[in-house]
C-alpha cells in the first residue's frame, strides 16, 4: 500500500519568510510518548542548537483502546509542555512551530487539547497529518544519507505509528521522497496489543515473534508496493532509522554506560546486532532490562515492542547494515524555518 507522497514543502500554501541572520528559532515534536524541544539560533546556512528538552510523557496512553486521551496523560504533558514555554522565553524565542501527531490525531478529544495546551502552557500545538510527520521527519534525516546509495528506506517508529519513506538521491539533487507509508503500530500500541511482559509461563522468545510477525504484516504491503529487493541485491539501496528504539540499541552495541548522542548520531548498527540485542531484550524479565543501560526504567516496558518493529523491518530489506540517526522531526521544522520552506505559515512566536 502506498499513500500519497506529501507535497513538497511550501507548495500547498504560500511559504514563510525564512529565517533572518541570527534569529531564535524553536521545534516542538509532542508525539504518543515524548515531548521534545529543540531550539537554535540562525547560523549561515544552517542553525546552532542552543537549548534542548525532552521528557516522556505517554501522552498516548490507552488511546488505543479508549480513542481518548486520558486526563492523567494530558496533565503530564500539559507539565512538559509548560517547562517548554519557560525555555522559549527565556531563550527569546521569535519563530516557532510547534506539532502533534499520532495520539492527537487519533484521539477524539485531540482538538480540545490542543485548546488547553494554547490557554495553559501559551503554546500554539498543531496537529498534522502523517503525510507531514513524514516529510518532517525524513527532511530531519537527510543530511545523514550517503550520496553512493542512490536509494533510501528511512523510518521513523513512534510511539503510535511508524512512518517508512522510500527516497531517491541523485548527484547534485536534494533527496526525494518517492513514496511513504504510515503504519498504525507503534511501540505504545503495540505493547498496549500485547502486553508488557509475555504471560505468565509463556515463552518469552516466541512471544517476541508473535509481535514480529504481526509488524511483518503490517510492512509487507508497502513493501511490495516500493519493489526494492532487486535493488537491494545489487547493492543500491541504504536504509536509516530514527527513534528511541534505534538510538536505544545503538547505545547499547557501543557499550556506552549512558546514552550520548554524539557517539549515536550517524553511527552503523549491523542487522546481526539488531537480532542479537533485541533477543538478548525480549528474553529478559521487565525488573532486568531496567538494569540495562541505555534503556533503564524509562524505556524497559516499551523496548521489546520497539525491537519487533524494528527487527520486521530489517528482516523485510535485507540491507545488512542500518545507520542510525538521533534526529528527526525538530530537525525538519528547523530546517523549514530557516528557508521559509513551509508546507503552511508558522507561528511567527511559538508562545500564544
Amino acid at each position: 500500500m502506498l499513500d500519497q507522497v506529501p507535497p513538497a514543502a511550501g507548495t500547498a500554501r504560500a511559504a514563510a519568510r525564512p529565517a533572518r541572520p541570527g534569529q531564535i528559532m524553536a521545534a516542538l515534536d509532542l508525539g504518543t510518548n515524548n515531548c521534545r524541544l529543540l531550539i537554535a539560533r540562525q547560523s549561515g546556512a544552517g542553525f546552532q542548537v542552543i537549548d534542548a528538552f525532552s521528557r516522556i510523557v505517554r501522552l498516548g496512553e490507552g488511546v488505543s483502546q479508549s480513542g481518548i486521551l486520558a486526563p492523567e496523560a494530558m496533565d503530564r504533558t500539559v507539565d512538559a509542555l509548560k517547562v517548554c514555554a519557560a525555555k522559549m522565553q527565556r531563550r527569546g524565542v521569535s519563530l516557532a512551530r510547534a506539532v502533534a501527531t499520532e495520539a492527537c490525531r487519533r484521539a477524539a478529544n485531540g482538538a480540545g487539547f490542543v485548546e488547553r495546551v494554547k490557554d495553559e502552557a501559551g503554546i500554539n500545538l498543531e496537529i498534522i497529518t502523517s503525510g507531514e510527520e513524514a516529510q518532517l521527519a525524513f527532511s530531519g534525516c537527510m543530511p545523514l544519507l550517503m550520496p553512493e546509495h542512490p536509494n533510501a528506506i528511512v523510518f521513523d517508529i513512534g510511539g503510535g505509528s511508524t512512518e517508512l519513506g522510500w527516497l531517491s538521491l541523485k548527484p547534485g539533487q536534494a533527496p526525494r521522497i518517492i513514496a511513504w507509508h504510515s503504519m498504525p503500530v507503534g511501540v505504545v500500541t503495540l505493547t498496549e496489543e500485547f502486553g508488557i511482559e509475555a504471560p505468565e509461563g509463556a515463552d518469552r522468545l516466541a512471544f517476541y515473534e508473535e509481535m514480529v510477525a504481526k509488524v511483518a504484516d503490517h510492512l509487507a504491503p508497502f513493501a511490495q508496493a516500493i519493489g526494492a529487493h532487486r535493488l537491494i541485491a545489487g547493492g543500491q539501496v541504504q536504509i536509516l532509522g530514527t527513534s528511541g528504539t534505534v538510538t536505544t540499541l545503538a547505545g547499547i552495541k557501543l557499550g556506552l554506560p549512558r546514552y550520548d548522542r554524539a557517539l549515536v548520531d550517524g553511527s552503523y548498527l549491523n542487522y546481526g546486532d539488531v537480532e542479537r540485542i533485541s533477543t538478548r531484550l525480549a528474553g529478559q524479565s521487565l525488573a532486568d532490562r531496567s538494569q540495562v543501560p541505555c534503556v533503564g526504567l524509562d524505556r524497559c516496558d516499551l523496548v521489546v515492542s520497539g525491537c519487533a518493529i524494528l527487527t520486521a523491518i530489517c528482516r523485510q530489506w535485507p540491507i545488512g547494515r542500518l545507520r542510525v540517526a538521533d534526529r528527526g522531526v525538530r530537525e525538519g521544522i528547523l530546517m523549514s524555518l530557516l528557508t521559509g520552506s513551509m508546507s503552511h505559515h508558522p507561528h511567527r512566536s511559538g508562545i500564544a
